[in-house]
C-alpha cells in the first residue's frame, strides 16, 4: 500500500488528506486486494471506524458537500468499486492554513485508489460513468440533526467539477444538496470547524 498527498486547487496539501493506492494482485482470473486493514492503516490514519456506507449512483448524479458537526464529525475512507467518480474533499477547518482550499481525484474501478478524508472536511463526489458504486467507512454513526451541507457549485470555492464528462447532462441533486448553504452562509450560521 502506498499513499500520496493530494495537491488542493492552490497548490498545498491538506492536512491529513491523502490518496491510498492499494497493492493489488491480479491474474487471469480476476484480482484481489485489501481495502482495508486496520494494522497497516493505524499507520496512516490510526482510527475506528462505525459505519460502512454503500451508494449506487447513475451518470450525473451530484452528492454532497455532507459534514457532519462536532461531536459527530466523521472521517471517511472512500472508494469507488464500479465505475468511476469525482471525489472532493473541502477543508471546513477556520484555523487551517488550506481553510475552504479543496481537492479532487478520479475514483474508478480500474485504478482502485481510496481517498481518506480526516473530520473537519466537507466530502461530495460527481458520478462520471453510466453507473457507479461508492463504499466508505466513517469514523462516527451518522446524525440527521448535525450533518450540514455545502451547496456544490458555490462561488467562493470554486471547485472544478468535471461537467464536460457528462456528454450535456446537468448534475443531478438531490432536494437536500439542491438546498445546500454557500459557504458563506455556513460560516454565519456557525456550522464550520474551529
Amino acid at each position: 500500500m502506498l499513499t500520496k498527498k493530494i495537491m488542493s486547487n492552490k497548490g498545498n496539501y491538506l492536512d491529513g488528506v491523502c490518496l491510498i493506492v492499494p497493492k493489488v494482485f491480479e491474474d487471469e482470473r480476476g484480482f484481489f486486494y485489501e481495502s482495508w486493514n486496520k494494522k497497516d492503516f493505524d499507520k496512516i490514519i490510526n482510527t475506528n471506524f462505525l459505519q460502512d456506507n454503500h451508494s449506487k449512483s447513475i451518470k450525473g448524479v451530484l452528492r454532497g458537500l455532507h459534514y457532519q458537526l462536532n461531536p459527530y464529525s466523521q472521517g471517511k475512507l472512500v472508494r469507488c468499486t464500479s465505475g468511476k467518480v469525482f471525489d472532493v474533499a473541502v477543508d471546513l477547518r477556520i484555523n487551517s492554513n488550506t481553510y475552504k482550499e479543496w481537492v479532487g481525484v478520479e475514483l474508478n474501478e480500474i485504478n482502485k485508489f481510496l481517498i481518506w478524508i480526516p473530520k473537519g472536511f466537507a466530502h461530495g463526489f460527481l458520478t462520471l460513468s453510466d453507473k457507479a458504486e461508492v463504499q466508505y467507512k466513517t469514523t462516527e454513526n451518522w446524525f440527521k440533526e448535525y450533518e450540514k451541507s455545502i451547496i456544490w457549485n458555490d462561488p467562493t470555492l470554486q471547485i472544478k467539477w468535471p461537467l464536460d464528462q457528462l456528454n450535456g447532462l446537468e448534475p443531478l441533486l438531490s432536494d437536500k444538496d439542491l438546498n445546500a448553504n454557500p459557504i458563506k452562509i455556513a460560516e454565519n450560521l456557525g456550522f464550520i470547524f474551529k
